[in-house]
């Protein structure tokens, strides 16, 4: 036994020796550029390579808009002065592949319709890229994401946040693969019956319940992707040892940065996730990158709460409005910047390599958040022109915007083929 944790203690040793001497030893290829010439080449890249965003919450912004593909409302994922994501400043962007997430609220949990829910905003991502077949499409693996961007068409995969849908029913998994879901995030904001959640303290399973492992083996047999944002540190662990595949962490960040916000990834979750092939594709709220800033708004909410107490008000009622109102205009919303976000991308290639790092932004789902230089889909060529002046080559800028994710999305693939194959054998031999 002691032999064994000295040869594990080793080779983690051994490959974190060699992920900083791959950093340390590697020459900044843009030496002698000016800044003028960075944002330039930062623009150029974001065009050149694929940029895809594990997370996107568009769908349920727009059902919360009671968005309804009429003539009226056509345009709105089009152009449209509302939210993070449209086609305009997606082009703008590089945006070329942003997973629409299918969101189902906790609450579902306990009022059910869950799997409905689901289906009607599949429906409404499906229906989006009818409308606008020129502009738009749905994307099933990355060779169609690569098939789409050569005509200059943006690719909407899809992935579920919450597998509240699935139910208690094994075939759920496989009815959401045919429905075009490519990812499920576990759960969500509580333990679902597949697993715990990083914001749910009763740790209903200590990790995954049974059924939850069944859910990730059948995810890896029908080739869809096991995210382990919003899951226990436990659930966590349990998950991307158990499965086949590479995890990714669709909309995560570095806990590094954030010592008391669990949701987020620590070090040793990153670099066993990395050992594992997989990857983290940080997330852009600001509440995800700086705990002065979240300790800030904890100060803040606390302060509110009181005010309101004293005036016998709460948050929901009408006459605090204009007392909540007047608190923030005196408290202003602090914000991280998009230099904070390359700060936890240059963590994560720090002790886990390149290959394991991607972007999750999380857009139309963090609120009023998002850091400075990264408002909105348009402004990915900020973050490459950062990670350009910290020496990142042409190649990690691929790495980082598409060819981690597209590898781990094959690998998935390519699994769910094998296991289709010895099947098909395995029915023929009987």
């Amino acid at each position: 036994m002691i032999r064994n944790i000295i040869l594990v203690l080793l080779t983690i040793i051994s490959f974190q020796a060699a992920v900083a001497q791959e950093v340390s030893t590697k020459p900044n290829p843009w030496t002698g550029k000016s800044d003028a010439e960075l944002r330039k080449i930062a623009d150029e890249l974001a065009h050149k390579y694929i940029i895809t965003d594990g997370h996107v919450d568009l769908p349920y912004r727009l059902e919360t808009k009671n968005f309804r593909l009429t003539k009226e409302f056509i345009g709105i994922p089009v152009e449209t002065t509302e939210g993070d994501f449209d086609y305009v400043r997606a082009k703008k962007g590089g945006l070329d592949a942003p997973f629409m997430s299918i969101y189902i609220p906790s609450s579902y949990q306990e009022t059910g319709g869950a799997k409905e829910f689901a289906d009607s905003l599949i429906d409404m991502v499906r229906g989006i890229a009818d409308a606008h077949p020129d502009k738009f499409k749905i994307a099933f693996r990355s060779s169609d994401v690569e098939a789409n961007f050569k005509k200059g068409i943006i690719s909407l995969p899809m992935g579920m946040e919450n597998g509240a849908p699935i139910g208690d029913s094994i075939q759920n998994v496989e009815y959401f693969y045919k429905r075009g879901i490519r990812y499920i995030t576990l759960t969500h904001g509580k333990d679902n019956l597949i697993c715990d959640s990083s914001y749910d303290t009763t740790r209903t399973w200590n990790g995954l319940s049974p059924f939850g492992r069944e859910v990730v083996r059948e995810m890896n047999r029908v080739g869809i992707m096991v995210d382990i944002s919003h899951v226990s540190d436990s659930a966590f662990y349990q998950a991307v040892a158990l499965s086949a595949v590479p995890c990714i962490a669709s909309h995560s960040s570095v806990r590094a940065f954030t010592p008391t916000f669990i949701r987020n990834m620590n070090d040793d979750m990153i670099k066993f996730l990395a050992k594992k092939k997989g990857v983290i594709q940080i997330n852009f709220g600001s509440s995800f990158l700086d705990q002065k800033i979240r300790d800030n708004q904890d100060q803040k909410r606390e302060e509110l709460r009181e005010l309101l107490d004293k005036k016998g008000l709460k948050m929901n009622d009408d006459a605090a409005k204009p007392v909540i109102e007047d608190f923030r205009k005196k408290n202003p919303t602090l914000y991280a910047d998009v230099e904070k976000v390359a700060d936890h991308i240059d963590h994560v290639v720090k002790i886990a390599g390149i290959d394991h790092v991607g972007l999750g932004s999380d857009f139309d789902g963090v609120g009023d958040s998002l850091p400075t230089g990264l408002k909105d889909v348009s402004q990915y060529p900020n973050l490459i022109y950062s990670l350009l002046k910290r020496g990142y080559s042409e190649e990690d800028i691929a790495k980082v915007c598409y060819k981690n994710v597209f590898r781990v999305w094959d690998r998935a693939d390519k699994y769910a083929k094998q296991a289709k194959d010895r099947a098909k054998r395995s029915a023929q031999g009987n």
